[in-house]
């Protein structure tokens, strides 16, 4: 073969080299074409759609708050949210997320820099809580709320100009004030759920609480907060490369929260507030005869129960605050006013968490010890105008000297030196030992019987046990106590450390380091009229005196009546709860109601009832004016009728019926509707004089209606 050929046949056999290659790489290519096309086309699918689809969490609307008639208390309102897309902000140049986020502070009134901290996730770090962002990282942060809508719909219509910015409506929380009503201790607020929450939720497996749901902090929001929360739903958008939304790939609805029936009645709560807030503004007018000045009238409230259940019809504190400062997040300056001692810390809910002294309204459970042990109604002791202990006298404080008066007449008149000699005697008999703190002590064991110095177990967070300050408690706090009381008297007077106490303080550190613990009869006598260390809650007082006014029952306070479905379906029924019996023979009892009414017949709250139509509405009554060092008088009046327990009491506002006495009748002339002289049933604040057994008419479109009436209750109104 000639070298021509030679050369012709390797190069066709390149060709056909070069034409397999080409071709094997061609099959190749379609193999995998066909591979990713149609044996995976479908995960790959899936894995493109899972890169322009976000999940976002739809939150519930929250449940309803209504009072017993129907009537709202706490609803919801739409509002614009304007919300920022971390995902695409973080796209963009620094310069322009800058720019973009100066625009965005512009328009919506909020500083930059609380932009900012917002879009942190909280638990990174510059994160500040109460600020960060709980929520998932691929949802939108809230940066600004309750937007104008003009401002919603500019950013709208602009899109090129606000990337990365989302503007919806959103439901918040509203207080629709029937009858102009605060109630703001009672129904509480929400804030935003904390990482601590968020993670016990996750572990409990709860799908009801998300990073950027809201949750009830105090009241009944919190109390019932797993109902009223209502479950998120999810919602999956079409998004492009930019964040903006093209579209819905599908949604799992939100359910909403149930609705809470309460026992609070608007228009008695309306009354409530009203003569508390009258009560204190009087006070603060009144010139106070003891120290000089008008009295400082500090703080207040108010209890309205009923007498057979315990349910909780109204309940007032002051100060008090506007539950609408928390919707869309409070302010710093706010927030810290809240708490300021200087602004009288309107958090606390004085009704359930304020403690004080209970005065003269502690006779009559004294009363009821006396007479259970040794003593008898037909007992007469001297009420002088002051009774000796030791080297100190004890006086009366609103009463004169009435010589020999039975129980009756010490309660009519208030008279303390016949309850000194009570307490003295006990103490003198049973516990003059002080070293023993075991030593039983009558009136000590009865207080606890009415449930003094624990909590009542009201379905509100945060309640008060108050105080009894018996031999344990005072040993007790001897010994949390010595070390810094003995430091002060170990030292001379002049000494530098003990520069800026007073005499009376240095005195009393010296007498406390030797004897501070022992109960002595002063204690005794103190204790016996509601002085000293024994502290109580107002909530704790009207208990006790619902006690007495139906026949012997311990109730645990009760706000929430029911809980509603949002299709009118009653879930839940919430039932009083009695807590205990007091072991009271039934003449003890009645004894006390025919003093108690004597009080407010012809006794320390008779000028303030004056022209009451007492025989029809028999109002029992019990004064109290209770003395704090350093301070001026607490004023209490603690008082039931067939129906309602009725107690005011008002920080250093002076005595008892002087202050509070014009507001208890005014309540009562609200529940029954009294009109001067005459009881008008239709005037009362409650259809019908008591609140109704039946629950509100929820309809399925969604309206309240009041409770039927039961044909016990229409007979009943007829009478």
């Amino acid at each position: 073969m000639s070298a021509d050929g030679a050369a012709a046949r390797r190069s066709r056999l390149r060709i056909v080299v070069v034409q397999a290659l080409v071709f094997s790489l061609f099959a190749t290519l379609l193999v995998r074409l066909y591979y990713l096309q149609v044996a995976s086309g479908e995960e790959y699918a899936a894995r493109a759609a899972a890169q322009s689809v976000r999940e976002v969490v739809v939150q519930p609307d929250r449940g309803l708050i209504v009072d017993d008639q129907g009537r709202p208390l706490v609803t919801n309102r739409l509002s614009w949210v304007v919300s920022v897309d971390r995902g695409v902000l973080d796209r963009l140049e620094d310069r322009d997320r800058t720019r973009l986020l100066k625009r965005v502070s512009e328009e919506v009134g909020v500083r930059l820099p609380r932009i900012e901290r917002r879009l942190v996730t909280c638990g990174e770090e510059g994160s500040v809580a109460g600020t960060c962002w709980n929520g998932s990282p691929f949802q939108p942060v809230p940066v600004a709320q309750d937007v104008r809508q003009s401002v919603a719909l500019r950013i709208l219509e602009q899109p090129e100009d606000f990337p990365a910015v989302v503007v919806d409506r959103r439901s918040v929380r509203a207080y629709p004030q029937p009858f102009g009503i605060n109630a703001a201790h009672v129904l509480g607020y929400l804030s935003p759920v904390t990482e601590t929450e968020l993670d016990s939720a996750e572990e409990a497996g709860d799908r009801s609480v998300n990073g950027a749901s809201v949750v009830g902090r105090a009241g009944v929001e919190q109390q019932y907060d797993q109902w009223l929360r209502g479950m998120p739903g999810y919602r999956e958008v079409a998004v492009d490369s930019m964040g903006r939304v093209l579209g819905d790939d599908g949604e799992v609805r939100s359910q909403p929260g149930d609705t809470l029936v309460t026992s609070i009645d608007a228009r008695v709560q309306s009354v409530v507030e009203e003569q508390l807030a009258l009560a204190i503004e009087t006070a603060r007018a009144t010139r106070d005869t003891v120290t000089g000045r008008n009295y400082e009238a500090d703080s207040g409230a108010a209890v309205v129960l009923e007498a057979d259940t315990g349910r909780v019809v109204a309940m007032a504190s002051q100060p008090t605050y506007d539950p609408g400062v928390w919707v869309g997040g409070i302010g710093e300056k706010e927030l810290a006013r809240l708490y300021s001692e200087r602004a009288g810390t309107p958090l606390l809910g004085r009704a359930t968490q304020g403690q004080f002294a209970p005065g003269s309204t502690w006779k009559p459970f004294m009363t009821a010890a006396a007479l259970t042990h040794g003593y008898s109604t037909d007992t007469m002791l001297d009420c002088s105008s002051a009774f000796r202990v030791g080297n100190r006298d004890f006086k009366n404080y609103e009463s004169g000297a009435y010589g020999y008066i039975t129980f009756a007449k010490a309660l009519e008149v208030s008279c303390n030196t016949f309850f000194y000699r009570i307490g003295y005697d006990f103490w003198s008999r049973l516990g003059s030992d002080v070293d023993d703190v075991d030593a039983p002590d009558p009136l000590v064991a009865e207080a606890k019987e009415f449930g003094f110095g624990s909590e009542t177990g009201i379905d509100l967070p945060g309640e008060a046990p108050g105080r009894i300050a018996d031999r344990r408690w005072k040993r007790a706090y001897y010994e949390s106590q010595k070390d810094y009381y003995c430091g002060i008297a170990d030292k001379p007077r002049d000494h530098p450390d003990n520069a800026g106490l007073s005499d009376f303080v240095y005195t009393f550190a010296g007498e406390f380091c030797i004897e501070g613990f022992a109960y002595r009869a002063g204690d005794a006598v103190n204790f016996s009229i509601g002085q000293g260390d024994t502290i109580v809650t107002p909530l704790q007082l009207a208990r006790a005196y619902g006690a007495i006014a139906n026949g012997g029952t311990l109730y645990e306070p009760r706000i929430g009546k029911a809980v509603v479905a949002p299709d009118g379906t009653v879930i839940r029924r919430i039932a009083p709860k009695a807590s205990g019996t007091l072991d009271l023979p039934a003449s003890v009892i009645d004894y006390i109601d025919s003093a108690l009414m004597n009080v407010s017949s012809v006794g320390t709250m008779s000028w303030r009832l004056g022209g009451f139509p007492l025989e029809q509405v028999r109002v029992r009554s019990k004064t109290g004016s209770a003395e704090v060092y350093g301070k001026q008088s607490t004023s209490w009046v603690a008082s039931y009728s067939d129906d309602y327990v009725v107690v005011m009491m008002v920080s250093q506002g002076g005595t008892g019926s002087g202050t509070s006495g014009p507001g208890i009748r005014a309540i009562y002339e609200a529940l029954y509707g009294i009109e001067g002289e005459q009881v008008v049933p239709d005037a009362a604040a409650i259809p019908g004089t008591t609140p109704p057994r039946e629950l509100p008419q929820f309809r399925r479109d969604g309206s309240i209606l009041p409770p039927a009436r039961s044909e016990d209750e229409s007979s009943q109104e007829d009478r």
